[in-house]
C-alpha cells in the first residue's frame, strides 16, 4: 500500500500546493492527510465535482501550477462540463491532476449503484480526450507514475487523470482536533421518529431518500420494525438528485404526500434543485433535510452545510414553511406542523456525526425497489 505521506511528498516536489474536490471512501485515507497536512484555504472540499474542476482552473490561472482534483469515479459526469468546454485542449488548456477512485472495477464486488460506473470509468476518459493510469501501490512506482503526469500537464496543457484502486492507500487517521457537533439526534434517531410519526397519516405518503448512509438507516429501520419496504424509493446513487426525483412524484401524485429525506453533502451538491421546486406550485412535497455537516459515508469529512442557512434559502426560492429541528421534541412538534398543512415545506434536522459499526445494506436490488414502489405508487 501507498504512504498517504510519501505520496504527498512527491506531488509537493512537483509544485503542487493546492487541492480540492468531493471525498471518496477510496481516497479517505489521503483526504484525511490533507486535512492535518494542509490549511482549510489550501484543501477545498467542493459542492460537486465540476466546481473543483473550476476551481482547480483559477487556481492554475493564479500561479502558474496545476491543482489536484479528487472525486469517485461516479464524479466523471459532474465534472464532464468544464473539463470538456473549460480546462481541455482545445479550449483553455489548462492542466489538472484528477485523482480519481475506481469504485465499481470490474472484479472487485461493490454495490450496484457502483457497477456501471466502473465498467466505463476508463472508457469515459478515452471519451473525453484524458491520458490517465491507474496509481501503482508501491512508492517508487507511484513517483514514476506522477512524473509522466508532470510531463504530460507540462508538455500538452491538459488534465491528467490517476485511477485509485481500493486499498491502494495505507491507512490514515487524522491526528487533528475537531469539534464535533453536539446535537442529540443521530441521522438514524431522526429517521426512526419520522417513520413512527408518518404511520398513522390518513394519506400513507411515498418516501425519497438520498444516497448513503440515510437510504441504508431507512431500510434497516424498517426491516427491523417488520414494514413495508414498498413505500420508500432508495436513492442509492445519483447523489444529490432525490429531490428532484421526489419533485417528479409529486407533481403527478397530487393527492399523495411525498417526503423526500434529504442530506447537507446532497443538497449542496445539486442546490439548484431548490429553485426548481420552490417555482414548480407544489403543494404536497414534504422536503426533510438531515444535516450533520459532513460527508458521512465516505469518512466524515466536513461540508459546509452548518454555515448555510439552508431555511431561508429555501424561503427564497419559494418554499412556504421552513422549519428547525436540534432535538426529539423539537422534531416532533415541527412533523405536527408540517402534516396538517398542504404546502411546500421544508424541515432541517441538525443531527450528530456518524453511524452504526454494524449498519447493513438494502437486501433488495434497486430494480426490485423500483418494481415494489411504483406497485405502492399505483394503490
Amino acid at each position: 500500500m501507498l504512504n498517504c505521506a510519501d505520496f504527498f511528498r512527491v506531488l509537493t516536489q512537483k509544485g503542487v500546493q493546492f487541492y480540492c474536490g468531493v471525498p471518496d471512501s477510496l481516497l479517505k485515507s489521503f483526504c484525511a492527510y490533507l486535512s492535518d497536512a494542509l490549511p482549510e484555504d489550501k484543501n477545498i472540499i467542493a459542492v460537486n465535482e465540476g466546481a473543483a474542476v473550476a476551481l482547480a482552473s483559477g487556481v492554475y490561472m493564479a500561479t502558474g501550477q496545476p491543482a489536484v482534483v479528487y472525486m469517485q469515479n461516479s464524479g466523471e459526469g459532474n465534472a464532464a462540463n468544464p473539463l470538456l468546454s473549460l480546462a481541455d485542449s482545445k479550449v483553455y488548456s489548462i492542466p489538472m491532476l484528477l485523482l480519481v477512485g475506481w469504485r465499481g472495477e470490474p472484479g472487485v464486488k461493490d454495490e450496484p449503484q457502483h457497477i456501471k460506473q466502473g465498467e466505463v470509468t476508463l472508457a469515459l476518459l478515452d471519451a473525453m480526450g484524458i491520458r490517465y493510469e491507474i496509481l501503482p501501490s508501491d512508492v517508487k512506482l507511484a513517483e514514476a507514475a506522477i512524473q509522466r503526469a508532470f510531463e504530460y500537464m507540462n508538455l500538452k496543457k491538459a488534465p491528467y487523470a490517476l485511477i485509485i484502486r481500493k486499498d491502494t492507500f495505507e491507512p490514515y487517521a487524522s491526528t487533528a482536533t475537531r469539534a464535533e457537533n453536539n446535537y442529540s439526534l443521530s441521522r438514524e434517531d431522526a429517521i426512526q421518529e419520522i417513520i413512527q410519526f408518518t404511520k398513522n397519516m390518513q394519506n400513507q405518503p411515498a418516501f425519497v431518500s438520498t444516497t448513503g448512509m440515510t437510504s441504508r438507516e431507512l431500510f434497516e429501520n424498517r426491516a427491523k420494525n417488520r414494514e413495508s419496504l414498498s413505500s420508500d424509493f432508495l436513492t442509492v446513487g445519483s447523489m444529490g438528485h432525490a429531490s428532484s426525483i421526489a419533485l417528479g412524484l409529486a407533481l403527478n401524485l397530487p393527492n399523495r404526500d411525498v417526503f423526500c429525506v434529504d442530506g447537507d453533502g446532497a443538497m449542496l451538491m445539486h442546490m439548484g434543485s431548490l429553485a426548481t421546486i420552490g417555482s414548480s406550485g407544489v403543494k404536497n412535497f414534504k422536503h426533510i433535510l438531515i444535516n450533520n455537516g459532513a460527508h458521512d459515508s465516505v469518512g466524515g469529512q466536513p461540508t459546509c452545510g452548518f454555515k448555510v442557512n439552508f431555511r431561508e434559502i429555501a424561503k427564497a426560492c419559494g418554499y412556504t414553511n421552513t422549519w428547525l429541528a436540534t432535538n426529539k421534541d423539537e422534531l416532533k412538534e415541527c412533523l405536527k406542523q408540517m402534516v396538517t398543512k398542504e404546502d411546500l415545506e421544508l424541515l432541517e434536522i441538525r443531527v450528530k456525526k456518524g453511524a452504526r459499526k454494524d449498519l447493513g445494506r438494502p437486501t433488495s436490488s434497486p430494480g426490485e425497489n423500483k418494481i415494489q414502489f411504483m406497485e405502492y405508487l399505483k394503490g
